[in-house]
This record gives C-alpha cells, sequence and structure tokens, in this order.
C-alpha cells in the first residue's frame, strides 16, 4: 500500500515538472514571436537608367538594290570585212569618238571612187545636154517644138540621174566611214569578243566588246507600295538623297538622288521600283553589284530619342519600363517610327527628359523597386 501511493506521488510530480517544461517553452517562443522584426520585402533591382532626349532624326526607307551602268553598249560592226586592227586594251577607259577597231576599207574605197567616176560621167552628160537644149531653142523657128520638149526631157533625165550619182556616192561614204569603228560614249571596254584578223559581219551576234559607262553610275531598288504617297510627296518638293550602302549595312559606298519612280507597281509583291543616280566618281559602285539603297525620306525635328535597348517587345505590341519619382517602374506602351544606329525614335508613350530602363529590364516587374 505504501509504495502504491508512493508510485502515484512520483508521477504526479513528473507530470507537474512536465506541463512546467512546455509552459516554459511555449512563453519563449510567443516572447520572440513577439519581438521578432516584420520581414523585409522583396530586394531592390539594379538597372542601368537613362532618359528620353531631344534631337533631329533622319527618316530612311530601305530597300535592296542593284547597281546598272547608266549607260551599256554593244559594239557591234555595221559592214562586213577583216578586222585589220583592234586599237583598244581590255579594260580600257575611253572617250566617245575614240576609235576602237578598223576593218579592211579598200573595198569600200574602190567603191566610192566608182561611184564618183559615174557621178562624174553623167554630169558631163548633162552639161552636153543643156548645151544642145540651148541651141534647140535659140533656133526654135527652124526646130520642131517635138525636138526640144524631147531634149528637155533627156536634160531632166541626165539632172535625176547626178542626183542619184550623188545619192551613191554619200551611201558609199558612210559604207566607207563604218570600216573605223569609234566608241559612241565615254565608258570602259570589258572584254574582247572578237580577236585581230577575223572576218566580221553586220550580223554577227556577239559583237566586237562591251563599253559600259561607269560615271554617273544607276541604283535601281525597290520599296513597299505603301510609301509611294510620302515619296511622290517629297519628289516634287525637290531632289531627295539616296545612299548606297554596302551589304554590311554599315559602310556607305556612294550619295545619290532619285532619277526616277516607276511608272507602276509590282502587283505581284506589292513593291514599286525607283533609280537614283550615283556621280561614282571613285568607282566604288559596279554594275551587278547589290546594295541595300537607303532613301532619306524627312528629317524629323526634335524627335524624342532613346537607346534601342529601352523599346521591349511583347503580346501587346512595343513598351518600356519608365522609372517613376518613388524609383519604382511601371510599364509604358510605345510606338516606334524607327530604330537606327542604336537608337529609336519614339513617336507616342513617352516624354522629353523622362527617365527609362535601358538595361536590366529582366527581372524587372510592374512596381518592382
Amino acid at each position: 500500500m505504501t509504495n502504491t501511493k508512493t508510485t502515484r506521488k512520483r508521477w504526479g510530480i513528473g507530470l507537474v515538472c512536465l506541463l512546467l517544461v512546455i509552459g516554459g517553452v511555449w512563453a519563449y517562443r510567443h516572447h520572440a514571436a513577439a519581438n521578432k522584426p516584420p520581414a523585409a520585402g522583396p530586394p531592390p533591382v539594379p538597372v542601368v537608367p537613362g532618359r528620353v532626349t531631344q534631337k533631329d532624326v533622319p527618316i530612311y526607307l530601305d530597300g535592296l538594290g542593284t547597281v546598272q551602268a547608266f549607260n551599256a553598249v554593244t559594239i557591234r560592226v555595221r559592214v562586213d570585212g577583216e578586222l585589220k586592227k583592234v586599237t583598244f586594251t581590255e579594260g580600257q577607259d575611253v572617250k566617245a569618238g575614240d576609235v576602237l577597231a578598223q576593218i579592211d576599207p579598200d573595198s569600200f574605197r574602190a567603191a566610192l571612187e566608182q561611184t564618183e567616176a559615174k557621178k562624174a560621167q553623167d554630169e558631163a552628160q548633162l552639161a552636153n545636154g543643156r548645151i544642145e537644149l540651148e541651141r534647140n531653142v535659140s533656133a526654135s523657128n527652124a526646130v520642131a517644138r517635138q525636138v526640144i520638149d524631147t531634149q528637155q526631157a533627156l536634160v531632166d533625165q541626165l539632172a535625176a540621174q547626178v542626183k542619184a550619182d550623188q545619192a551613191a556616192i554619200n551611201s558609199a561614204n558612210i559604207q566607207l566611214a563604218y570600216t573605223t569603228i569609234t566608241s559612241p560614249l565615254d565608258g570602259r571596254t570589258g572584254v574582247r569578243l572578237v580577236d585581230q584578223g577575223n572576218i566580221v559581219h553586220a550580223t554577227d551576234a556577239s559583237g566586237l566588246v562591251v563599253v559600259t559607262q561607269l560615271k554617273p553610275i544607276s541604283v535601281v531598288f525597290t520599296l513597299p507600295e505603301q510609301s509611294v504617297p510620302a515619296i511622290q510627296k517629297e519628289h516634287a518638293a525637290g531632289d531627295i538623297v539616296v545612299l548606297a550602302v554596302d551589304r554590311d549595312n554599315k559602310t556607305i559606298l556612294g550619295t545619290g538622288q532619285l532619277a526616277v519612280i516607276d511608272n507602276q507597281i509590282d502587283v505581284t509583291t506589292g513593291t514599286i521600283r525607283l533609280k537614283a543616280t550615283f556621280p561614282n566618281e571613285d568607282l566604288r559602285l559596279w554594275p551587278g553589284q547589290f546594295v541595300n539603297a537607303r532613301l532619306l525620306l524627312a528629317t524629323r525635328k526634335g524627335g524624342l530619342v532613346v537607346p534601342a535597348s529601352v523599346v521591349q517587345r511583347g503580346p501587346d505590341g512595343a513598351y518600356a519600363f519608365v522609372i517613376k519619382d518613388d524609383q519604382t517602374v511601371a510599364i509604358q506602351p510605345v510606338k516606334v517610327a524607327q530604330i537606327e544606329n542604336g537608337e529609336a525614335l519614339i513617336d507616342e508613350g513617352l516624354q522629353t527628359n523622362q527617365a527609362v530602363v535601358v538595361d536590366g529590364q529582366y527581372r524587372l516587374q510592374p512596381g518592382s523597386q
């Protein structure tokens, strides 16, 4: 009986001690929780800020172009004969009128002399006929009218024959002149197509050489049909500058002016062809070369400009992160006119001197610090 009471007493003391320990732990945790500082928000996001600036910005329309010779002529012979002489070298710069080749002129010179002799013969007969006519007219009382009329007809016939002889002489002179082949324009010769000593014909398809005019030179390029009204307006107001840029989109090969707007739009592509003329004094443009043509449509005075990296793309279009006065960011939809040389020209959405995020946008959300 005594042992049972002792055991119960010990269990009671143990239970009280356990309750005291549990109460102490709870009181400690409650006190620690009450004195714990409040949890901090997300840390600020590091970004590179920038400002919206104002400056004059050129507006370009870009198209793919092909360089074409201002003029290109295939030099062909106009008479048959032996090619006696070739007086040009391949790749030579020539002037209009420079002799390029010579066809054997002997047969044409002989034909000219023959026509000249025929004319002299007919002129002698004409002179004799006129003398006879004057004699008959002077003796009209003794000569029948029919004889005088016949003589007059003979004189007229001989006069016509002399005119025909002169026409033949002119034709022979032309044929003789064709034996000397000259350049019709200033340009550069290409690869020689016929060698000296060959028999050439006026019907030959290949010709002797191609002379290409390189200064000035043309660039033909295309632009979307939507740009036609603006181009026509600017073209009517004055000259439009066109830049020929290398395929790297950096190196300017030449500066020219818009010369022609084609008279119809290509319905299959929805584009229009344009041609610009370049002085090409340094010969950096070459026929057949592909270039990027940049047409300077206008210059935006006081345009709003930001670094190109400011403009972001989303499902709803272009936007930018703007920095508010409390150093938080907000998304601002923007309308971009063009991006050129690392700068974006803004049509709508931003204001002058407004703070924007230039770099670090990938970690930002609206309201980020």
